[in-house]
């Protein structure tokens, strides 16, 4: 590895893990604090409690393309500062929208965060498109691992925010995004000014049809994995403190198992891209979806407190080898001059599944209950485990007859 560009890539990895670490802390008091905030408006019928998730999940996905686009046009300091500027406009408006007790609003001020986090969704790619081939995956894993800080400076947001603004509940905790996404944009002006790292390095290569590239068995199982494992992930997070407090769990017991979880989706970060350079891609994707098998497992056992945080531990756990491990594959499947277009249909695919499993989530846990958000996870994960199973297979023999 070229010493100059291993430190080149560190270098920037560390800016975008940082970067993470704070703005990326608005998910977590988003999804942990979005559906109570939502139950907390509406009337009698709780049922579309976790709608305001759901448009958090659906501005990631609709800002997926044009966070791409922007990034490609200002380059990454000036992109991701864009975002920034976009999750601050989320938070004002959400804190607007609990003050004036308006549902809706709030649902749409949870979207336009979600837009902005479309922007923090891409630092990982940033990442992986900055590092050599060989440090790629480790490159991935790094940015993620700032989500340990949010796993602890979101949930804790929150419980010290939370009635800041009383006596209305939860609108001091959504006014704190406004001082994240202004410290996340000072630390992303360290990042270099240079556009020509984001653009196609030969103008004359236009790369492959998107159709092409999609239809490459390794980016389709690697969509499908990445897609399963988010997805599921979304779902069961989503309902999970709702189930907590309808069990008769406190609102900080509830806000503190989204920490575990939180924590357990970040920190192995540090050694997942270590762990897939010695054992594969194909194998930590499959220890992850198994590993969802095993939240659900815990999950249905029993609803003590330490099986709801067991199980969400499981579940971030499942998440972070599987997630990492599909987007490493993703990045191994398409050329510096198509890497803009195809991660941006990437990610809003995947976050549009994620944003209907919120949606879900919520219709499921209050039709059918919280077993039910479980048992849903077998069939979608051996589907995915079986999809894996045949691309290794296949790429075996065809490695094996050349």
């Amino acid at each position: 590895m070229d010493p100059v560009a291993a430190n080149q890539a560190r270098r920037t990895a560390f800016i975008l893990a940082s970067a993470q670490a704070i703005v990326g802390s608005a998910a977590p008091i988003c999804i942990s604090i979005g559906g109570l905030a939502g139950h907390y408006l509406l009337g009698a019928d709780k049922t579309l409690a976790t709608a305001p998730v759901t448009g958090f999940n659906v501005g990631v996905a609709l800002g997926a393309l044009p966070a791409a686009a922007i990034i490609r046009v200002l380059g990454q300091r000036g992109g991701f500062q864009t975002g920034t500027a976009i999750t601050a406009l989320g938070g004002l408006i959400a804190t607007f929208a609990l003050l004036n007790g308006s549902f809706w609003l709030f649902a749409f001020g949870m979207l336009t965060v979600g837009v902005g986090g479309a922007f923090v969704q891409q630092f990982r790619f940033a990442a992986a498109d900055n590092a050599p081939a060989e440090f790629k995956a480790r490159a991935i894993s790094f940015v993620l691992a700032g989500g340990i800080v949010t796993a602890i400076l979101g949930p804790q947001i929150v419980i010290f925010t939370r009635e800041l603004l009383a006596p209305v509940m939860f609108a001091g905790s959504f006014a704190a995004i406004l001082v994240l996404a202004a410290v996340g944009a000072v630390i992303l002006s360290f990042l270099r000014s240079d556009r020509r790292d984001l653009s196609t390095s030969d103008t004359d290569d236009t790369g492959r049809p998107l159709g092409e590239i999609v239809r490459q068995p390794r980016f389709f199982v690697a969509l499908g994995c990445g897609v399963s494992a988010y997805a599921l992930m979304s779902f069961v997070m989503t309902g999970a403190p709702l189930a907590m407090v309808g069990c008769g769990f406190s609102p900080d017991e509830a806000t503190l198992g989204i920490s575990l979880h939180v924590m357990a989706m970040f920190a192995p970060s540090f050694v997942t891209g270590r762990l897939i350079h010695r054992f594969g891609v194909g194998t930590m994707m499959a220890t992850g979806l198994l590993l969802l098998i095993g939240c659900a497992v815990v999950a249905l056992s029993g609803i003590a407190l330490w099986q709801f945080w067991t199980a969400l531990i499981l579940l971030g756990l499942g998440w972070n080898f599987a997630f990492i491990g599909a987007t490493a594959m993703v990045a191994e499947t398409y050329r510096a001059s198509e890497k803009g277009r195809v991660q941006g249909f990437h990610d809003f695919i995947l976050f549009g599944s994620v944003a209907v499993a919120s949606l879900m989530s919520g219709v499921v846990y209050n039709v059918w209950g919280w077993d039910m958000l479980n048992w849903i996870v077998f069939p979608i994960s051996v589907a995915s485990l079986m999809a894996l199973a045949g691309l290794m297979l296949n790429e075996r023999r065809s490695a094996s007859r050349a």
